[in-house]
């Protein structure tokens, strides 16, 4: 499964194609499942691009991404087969998360810009390798947490930045659901098999075992290939976190993970808890469970000290309108100290609504999305990237801190113990 040596030769040897304002990017997608053909839907939403190769490890799905492109896209039996053709500019990764790493510094070897799904990384480690490697070939990267795309999401940093929230000290975040399919038990194929399905391709770099339907088209609820919630889906909060607060990485974490509901084919918990702490100033509380809805997918409270800024579907700012009262504190001094408590010019300003005159109050402030889907947008700035040469935000660094927060959870939760992060070598602390 490793790109072979021949083949990164003549790829590296292979001068990079000059792209001209008017030439078509050419995009080859390496694992086309579900979220792949998705992310293929959107690169199409977009427009000086063309979608010319497909690898996957299961023949049903290959079939409907060459459909997908209207019979254009050359089938590709190896990823590193793709890579070595030197009309491709640039590959989408949408493949288990075990697989990121090698399939990204392949690309990178073989010349070529990479949009990888989240998360970025399958262990810290791997993060430090990838940005090592784009600097080293001058590669385009940007990770698949399309959020941070939305107009409601770069409104929302705008009103934070801004300091209309004031000082912010305790965001809130979930991301619920409850349905099998939510909780990663997908159908299977009534055609897959070991005819169909290419089992070494699939596990790749990770442990060997016995073939397994169930491990291949639910590879998230296994610790082989994914881990769970938290890099599935806390990544995403953490990514809106860091984006929307311009912070880097958490330097402590706690959390507690349990498995109590679904249990089929299934090893990563249904409901995990979090806690994260930021040198920047401010407390993350993160929470998941596959047993309930409310809260719903993706939604975030940011406590200021001015106001709350709520965002899922919509964006709303709160203004908190507090006055101090003390009134039942100094009810309880003598009569005289308490009167020359109310006759303070500082008091008068500052306690006692009714003490002033009408006035209004600012009311909450909502703002709705219209338009392009997040990832069509997300898509777009990849495109533009791969143009400019010059990365969206969400590059190498920030993927692998925004993953790096899921590693320090998943770490926290599996040793119940607080989990550190080494500032100085980038990386959870030993």
């Amino acid at each position: 499964m490793f790109l072979q040596s021949s083949a990164l030769a003549a790829a590296a040897a292979t001068p990079e194609r000059a792209l001209g304002a008017n030439d078509k990017i050419q995009i080859g997608c390496i694992g086309t499942g579900a979220r792949g053909q998705e992310l293929m839907q959107a690169l199409a939403a977009n427009t000086g691009l063309e979608i010319v190769g497909v690898c996957d490890a299961y023949k049903g799905r290959i079939e409907r991404a060459v459909q997908r492109t209207g019979g254009r896209a050359k089938v590709y039996a190896e990823y590193h087969d793709l890579l070595a053709d030197p009309g491709i500019d640039a590959v989408v990764i949408a493949t288990p998360d075990h697989w990121h790493k090698t399939m990204i510094l392949d690309a990178f070897k073989a010349g070529k810009d990479v949009y990888s799904e989240k998360p970025l990384t399958y262990t810290t480690a791997d993060g430090r390798e990838i940005i090592q490697g784009a600097e080293a070939s001058n590669r385009i990267l940007q990770v698949g947490s399309q959020g941070v795309s939305s107009s409601l999401q770069r409104k929302a940093r705008e009103l934070i930045q801004s300091g209309k929230l004031g000082e912010v000290t305790m965001i809130r975040a979930a991301y619920n659901r409850n349905t099998a399919s939510g909780a990663w038990i997908y159908p299977i194929p009534p055609d897959a098999s070991p005819k169909t399905v290419n089992w070494d391709m699939f596990i790749g770099p990770a442990p060997k075992r016995p073939f397994s339907l169930e491990r291949f088209f639910r590879w998230r609820c296994y610790q082989d290939y994914s881990g769970g919630i938290a890099t599935d889906l806390f990544v995403h909060l953490c990514t809106t976190i860091h984006f929307l607060m311009s912070a880097k990485v958490p330097a402590r974490a706690v959390a507690l993970g349990e498995l109590f509901r679904w249990k089929e084919s299934r090893e990563v918990p249904d409901t995990l808890n979090a806690v994260l702490e930021y040198n920047e100033g401010f407390a993350v509380n993160l929470s998941s469970t596959f047993n309930n809805e409310n809260s719903g997918e993706g939604s975030f409270q940011f406590l200021g000290t001015k106001g709350t800024l709520t965002v899922g579907g919509n964006l709303t700012f709160s203004p908190e309108n507090v006055w101090e009262d003390n009134g039942w504190v100094v009810d309880s001094w003598a009569e005289a100290a308490e009167k020359a408590y109310y006759e303070d010019p500082k008091v008068i300003a500052t306690e006692l609504p009714g003490r002033h005159k009408e006035h209004l109050i600012e009311g909450p402030t909502t703002y709705k999305h219209e338009g392009m889907e997040s990832t069509v947008a997300h898509m777009g700035h990849f495109l533009e990237s791969i143009r400019s040469r010059k990365a969206y935000w969400e590059d190498a660094r920030a993927g692998h801190h925004a993953a790096a927060c899921a590693h320090m959870v998943n770490m926290a939760a599996r040793e119940k113990r607080l989990v550190e992060w080494d500032f100085a070598k980038d990386d959870i602390k030993a």
